[in-house]
């Protein structure tokens, strides 16, 4: 039998000659289909850029006296098109474009990248659903205005039985929607603290990521980005509660899940410590400690952990240009053009908030964040 398969003469042998070359090449030309699917959209990303995560563009918007003057100079570039005559609507309107940046990022990326974008989009919208839930424990009356400011349909739509819901009904409307046994359990207890809810839909917006499937070859360089993201979020959590000064007991409702250099062990002594200089001498060994060491100084004047939040935000935004770098022919400039955008619009409605409040500039500027541009 062998001797008909592996003799050149016979059809079997060009049968099993075929298929073998055709494996191969399909083996060889995934990664480059992959690679494809991104040549456009990185280009247009590229093109685009992100301005405003530079220290030298934030600047110069910081030079609008006046909230007319500021719509003016930020509306001189492309991407933009602010409207509103007061701080809230101009803060609207820069949201809208934050959403609509998705939308347009998600129309020309691979359909593959749909629900990636959609996962962005339901993290947009959960504090929506987070202070609904509040509202829903404590008694009090929903605003059905609410619901307007949800991204996505399924948002609405969730927000609205939320309102129709039975705080006992709760956990089964939240599993009905794709929430995990992490978020029912909690909204189960009679004694649920709002600390503990928000920690809870923050890991599910963090398992959405872990979870959401992306293109061959890029998944590697997702996770890279989610566990870089529960990295900052943790030391966020434990500064913050350090300032606050939370009972010891509280911190374990902050770990939001193992990230790519803090594990539980490490979260834990960064908890049992007493002062915020002893959580960064913690963190030597790890990305973020020399941020943090470099900031102490300013924290120490100041005594306002923003300081050490704005350089932890400035690290993940050079995190985020070298997952871009290590992954330039796939899903890194996606990542990083998402992220860099997040952060331009936050620091444009913190620029808008404080030109209408007639804020120093240096007070504004301390509390922007750039990196990577």
């Amino acid at each position: 039998m062998f001797e008909i398969i592996f003799d050149p003469h016979n059809y079997p042998f060009w049968v099993l000659v075929i298929s073998v070359i055709a494996g191969a090449v399909l083996i060889i030309s995934r990664p480059f289909s992959t690679y494809l699917k991104f040549v456009y959209p990185n280009a247009k990303f590229e093109a685009m850029g992100n301005p405003f995560v530079s220290e030298n563009e934030l600047s110069r918007m910081l030079d609008g006296k006046s909230l007319s003057g500021f719509k003016e100079l930020l509306n001189t570039s492309k991407d933009y098109n602010i409207n509103g005559e007061n701080t809230y609507d101009v803060q609207q309107s820069l949201d809208d474009v934050f959403i609509q940046t998705v939308e347009m990022m998600q129309k020309d990326s691979s359909k593959k990248m749909k629900d990636f974008y959609d996962v962005y989009l339901e993290k947009i919208d959960i504090h929506l659903i987070k202070n609904e839930l509040k509202n829903r424990l404590e008694g009090k009356k929903s605003d059905e205005t609410v619901i307007n400011q949800a991204v996505l349909v399924n948002t609405k739509k969730l927000l609205q039985k939320i309102m129709e819901t039975e705080k006992e009904d709760l956990p089964e409307i939240l599993k009905s929607y794709g929430f995990g046994e992490e978020v029912t359990h909690v909204l189960s207890d009679k004694n649920v603290d709002f600390l503990t809810i928000d920690n809870v839909m923050d890991i599910h917006i963090i398992n959405r990521f872990k979870r959401v499937k992306v293109p061959y070859k890029c998944e590697q360089a997702k996770q890279k980005f989610v566990k870089n993201m529960i990295d900052i979020r943790n030391i966020k959590n434990i500064l913050r509660a350090k300032q606050l000064d939370y009972a010891k007991e509280s911190y374990e409702k902050l770990f939001l899940g193992v990230g790519q250099e803090i594990a539980s062990w490490k979260f834990k002594e960064m908890a049992d410590v007493d002062e915020i200089s002893q959580v960064i001498s913690s963190l030597e060994g790890t990305s973020y400690y020399g941020v943090l060491k470099d900031a102490i100084e300013r924290y120490n004047k100041e005594g306002s952990v923003q300081v050490l939040e704005n350089a932890l935000d400035g690290l993940f935004l050079k995190l985020v240009a070298d997952i871009s770098t290590q992954n330039y022919v796939s899903i890194g400039p996606t990542i990083r053009f998402i992220v860099s955008k997040e952060f331009e619009i936050r620091n444009l409605k913190i620029i808008a908030k404080g030109i209408g409040e007639n804020l120093p500039s240096e007070m504004i500027k301390s509390y922007l964040t750039w990196g990577a541009s």
